[in-house]
């Protein structure tokens, strides 16, 4: 597997040339992103791919001083759990 890459947008994952997992945003205001899609291929799945693109996109948002909104499924139930996202989601308290 490669490693994670950035585009405008997106972080995702290649495997022999072929996107096999991706993380999507777009922007939601004064510094404000919303991550809004998940993606991880079948033979991928449970194996935490998720939460490193996840992991990607938050280091990100702190680099930029952004903060996530959370409407995909996956980084709702994520940033529900609170912990290690509580800085960089715009939803906590």
């Amino acid at each position: 597997m490669e490693p994670i890459k950035q585009a405008e947008g997106i972080f995702y994952m290649e495997k022999d040339g072929r996107r096999v997992a991706e993380i999507t945003y777009v922007p939601a205001g004064d510094k404000t992103i919303n991550a809004n899609h998940t993606y991880v291929a079948n033979e991928l799945r449970g194996g935490g791919v998720a939460e490193q693109l996840l992991d990607a996109l938050a280091d990100y948002a702190r680099e930029e001083n952004l903060k996530i909104i959370p409407s995909c499924s996956y980084v709702v139930a994520k940033f529900s759990r609170g912990g290690k996202y509580d800085d960089v989601n715009a939803l906590a308290k």
